[in-house]
């Protein structure tokens, strides 16, 4: 069995190539930048069992475990963990682990993410990290699908900037890819995004992978991201418009439900 989790949709505008796509888009839309991970392997049952259990609380039908089960021989040589969150539980793990792993980091922090609407927590993670000498990069949307939470998310570029974290707007595209890389070594693809609805509304879903060819593969995504991404400066953004700053203060009101 094989194995597909990232934030790929499953819609219309993820039906041609990505080069397609990009070339001629839709009249007055753009294509998506997205990540999506396959697996093989034993760890293809963790994600069985989270299916199955998805699928027993939505009051799905009977499901018969021994037709989602084959046994499974190991496959390449990355450590492949899956951590999965719901609403039911009082805790999202997934957010628990990125936390975790943002206060280890000792060298970088590359982050690429659609919805960033970070809460205190994140926020002095990225913070103390920056301040101790961590290369912290956010690549984030320059244009988005979503208005409150794009907003919402960019009240707090001014206290990341003030940190030392470096803020990228990725154009020419919907960015839609949740990834993080921690060291070059810890990678993380999956559905879940840095705002609150992830950590306390949603079931997400995403894989950690621990090893230095797989977080080649993340360093050379983020790096073609970057190259494609303006970056802010404080400076900048601190002579930004009227305009946009009272949407933002607007957005903020609701963050907490986006």
């Amino acid at each position: 069995i094989t194995a597909f989790l990232g934030g790929i949709n499953i819609s219309g505008v993820y039906s041609s190539s990505p080069l397609a796509h990009a070339r001629t888009p839709e009249a007055g839309s753009l294509p998506w930048r997205d990540t999506d991970l396959q697996i093989d392997g034993p760890v293809v049952a963790d994600l069985q069992k989270i299916f199955m259990g998805a699928w027993q609380s939505q009051h799905g039908g009977p499901l018969e475990a021994r037709n989602y089960y084959p046994r499974q021989g190991p496959q390449g040589k990355q450590l492949v963990r899956v951590v999965g969150s719901s609403p039911d539980e009082s805790y999202s793990r997934i957010y628990g682990t990125l936390i975790s792993a943002i206060h280890h980091a000792q060298t970088s922090i590359r982050i690429t993410n659609a919805y960033f609407v970070p809460d205190e927590q994140l926020l002095d993670a990225l913070e103390n990290a920056a301040r101790r000498g961590v290369d912290v990069s956010l690549i984030l949307p320059a244009q988005t699908d979503s208005w409150l939470v794009f907003h919402a998310g960019r009240t707090h570029y001014a206290r990341l900037l003030r940190a030392g974290v470096s803020i990228h707007e990725r154009h020419g595209a919907i960015l839609h890819s949740k990834t993080a890389l921690i060291d070059g070594v810890w990678g993380t693809v999956g559905s879940t995004n840095l705002d609150w609805r992830s950590f306390l509304h949603n079931h997400e879903l995403n894989a950690v992978v621990l090893g230095a060819d797989f977080g080649a593969q993340l360093q050379a995504m983020f790096d073609h991201d970057l190259k494609q991404s303006d970056p802010v400066t404080l400076e900048q953004w601190e002579r930004r418009p009227l305009g946009p700053r009272v949407k933002e203060l607007f957005a903020r009101l609701w963050e907490y439900w986006l």
